[in-house]
């Protein structure tokens, strides 16, 4: 009798674990949706300063996106609230499947939509919220939709009409984050975000964690609020918000980005100016008309960062 209990018993496990939901590949950023109070001096940035191409938003009709390659953009929204210093509204990022990784989400316990929306390029996508309460939105590209036989996306970046652009890959996007260890237990625990690197303004400090996507280079930057934009405090200024709910498009040099950009009058300020992070990577800091920062980087760092070694491999300019 026990012999055979417990060979249902463990049957039953067996069957249990077969039915249990892998996850689908996370491959990358897929997008940062930002607000916009006046979108015409949005896209005279996004457009005629970094070189964005512009085109229509297929997932919300009153966007725009602005693409950095055929499959990563900023997209930019009409600001909704015009008391509210908040300009972030999500982040987006590619899976291969994304009705699969809504059904995995769910069995973890995360709650998610009855639903994948389907946009009207055939993309997919839907949104969820992390254990801080950003939104969260997972999007399987046009052509890689498993369950679509054609596309309109732009086919190859070679295509793609932005001859200005000083880099073509979106590297990191980073947050505004509270507790580590609260968006740990969805970023690291459920979605299986790996470490990269982490420092601090001080040695003995974290201020910033970064972790790569599961399959990418791509990485989340934490940006805990006890950092110098931070200051520790909760309640933050369009400015503050602005240099930590950010974007990074990868370049090979910072030094010649600056000169390219500054050539052609296309920074965001006269202060607009070179530096080395306590990552050990050279960075130039631009920021939209609504204080949304872009943070262009070089791929590998130039010097031994802080804190902590990179854990994981550094992105290439085309992945």
């Amino acid at each position: 009798m026990k012999t055979a209990l417990g060979f249902l018993l463990l049957a039953g496990s067996i069957a249990l674990a077969q039915s249990a939901p892998s996850r689908p590949p996370i491959t990358g950023i897929s997008h940062i949706a930002v607000y916009a109070a006046d979108t015409a001096a949005a896209r005279h940035y996004y457009v005629d300063l970094v070189g964005c191409a512009e085109g229509a938003d297929p997932e919300t009709p009153a966007g725009v996106r602005y693409y950095v390659n055929p499959t990563q953009f900023i997209e930019v929204l009409p600001l909704p609230d015009k008391n509210s210093p908040n300009r972030l509204d999500h982040l987006a990022y590619k899976t291969a499947d994304a009705e699969k990784l809504r059904v995995y989400l769910k069995v973890k316990g995360v709650s998610v939509p009855s639903k994948v929306e389907q946009s009207n390029d055939g993309g997919l996508w839907f949104n969820v919220k992390d254990p801080e309460g950003n939104t969260v939105q997972f999007v399987t590209p046009p052509d890689e939709n498993p369950y679509r036989h054609h596309s309109t996306v732009l086919p190859s970046s070679k295509t793609l009409n932005a001859p200005n652009l000083v880099g073509h890959h979106i590297i990191h996007v980073g947050m505004l984050v509270h507790s580590r260890e609260k968006e740990d237990t969805f970023y690291r625990a459920i979605l299986d975000f790996r470490p990269y690197w982490y420092g601090g303004m001080k040695p003995d400090k974290i201020d910033w964690v970064s972790q790569q996507m599961p399959e990418s280079h791509d990485w989340l930057e934490y940006m805990l609020t006890s950092g110098p934009s931070g200051g520790g405090i909760q309640d933050m200024s369009q400015k503050q918000l602005g240099v930590l709910n950010h974007f990074s498009i990868g370049v090979i040099s910072v030094p010649k980005t600056f000169d390219t950009l500054k050539a052609a009058n296309r920074l965001s300020s006269p202060s607009d100016h070179t530096q080395i992070g306590r990552d050990g990577k050279w960075q130039l800091n631009l920021f939209d008309p609504d204080g949304t920062r872009l943070e262009f980087m070089e791929f590998s760092n130039v010097q031994k960062p802080c804190c902590s070694d990179f854990t994981a491999p550094n992105p290439s300019p085309i992945e």
